[in-house]
């Protein structure tokens, strides 16, 4: 939005034009009814065009400042547009909502993040592999400013931007990291399942959180039989619940092992 600003306003009359409120600025009901209303109720002279105010993170907004809005946007739309910039839509009053056009924008496509994480790299002088690529649009999900962010971290801290350092850097699990622990719990007995598990952890410093996302993915492509994946789904997503209620993460390692080694048995039993 504030590009379409910079294009919309000469740098002479942004000033004048934009009022740019965030939400470390204070945005109460005092607000909209003081600076708010007299910029959006003073008509510009001289000058043709709308005023624009923009207000970001409008979800952390009260509902009285919501409601003072609502006025204030149905009086000046003469001459002033606005600009409400939120998370959860559910938390703007449906008042406010029914007064403006609704945008969505969804998480970036791998294919409109590559080419300008590509422009960020050449100008940087930044070394970075094929994998480590990869490692960076997947960790980030469609965050544009997570993917540089990760990549300014990788870049400072190694040198070399490989999938191993992104990984290392953000603290997540390796791809290899779960695909062993995967085979030790399905392959191995209990204790030494267990004991490995646990060295691993120490080791690369990982949380039991993260190692169920990433393993929840690996469920879904080794070959179980449907009914047996669908228990052990469930029992994942019940350690998941309980690991959110901040229960003891050793109790629930040996939770999630044992869950593996039943549904190990039962495909053994099956077959």
């Amino acid at each position: 939005i504030l590009a379409c600003a910079r294009q919309l306003y000469r740098d002479r009359e942004f000033g004048s034009m934009v009022l740019e409120l965030n939400a470390s600025d204070d945005r109460g009901i005092d607000i909209v009814r003081g600076p708010i209303l007299s910029f959006a109720s003073t008509r510009t002279i001289f000058k043709k065009g709308f005023k624009l105010v923009i207000l970001d993170e409008a979800d952390a907004m009260t509902q009285d400042a919501q409601n003072a809005l609502r006025r204030v946007i149905e009086k000046f739309t003469e001459n002033t547009r606005f600009c409400l910039i939120c998370n959860y839509l559910s938390k703007i009053i449906p008042a406010l909502q029914s007064r403006c056009t609704r945008f969505r924008f969804g998480p970036l496509t791998p294919e409109l993040m590559v080419p300008r994480l590509q422009h960020v790299i050449q100008e940087e002088g930044v070394d970075v592999t094929e994998d480590g690529m990869k490692a960076l649009v997947t960790l980030s999900s469609g965050d544009m400013r997570r993917a540089l962010n990760i990549l300014q971290s990788t870049s400072m801290a190694f040198g070399k931007v490989t999938e191993e350092n992104v990984y290392t850097c953000t603290g997540h699990p390796l791809k290899s990291d779960i695909a062993n622990i995967l085979d030790w719990m399905l392959n191995q007995d209990f204790s030494t399942a267990y004991r490995k598990i646990t060295e691993l952890k120490t080791l690369k410093g990982l949380a039991l959180q993260d190692i169920l996302t990433e393993i929840h993915l690996f469920v879904h492509r080794v070959d179980f039989p449907p009914s047996i994946r669908i228990q052990l789904l469930i029992k994942m997503a019940d350690i998941e619940y309980r690991l959110a209620a901040g229960t003891s993460e050793k109790i629930q390692l040996s939770s999630l092992i044992a869950a593996f080694q039943v549904t190990r048995d039962l495909v053994v039993a099956e077959a």
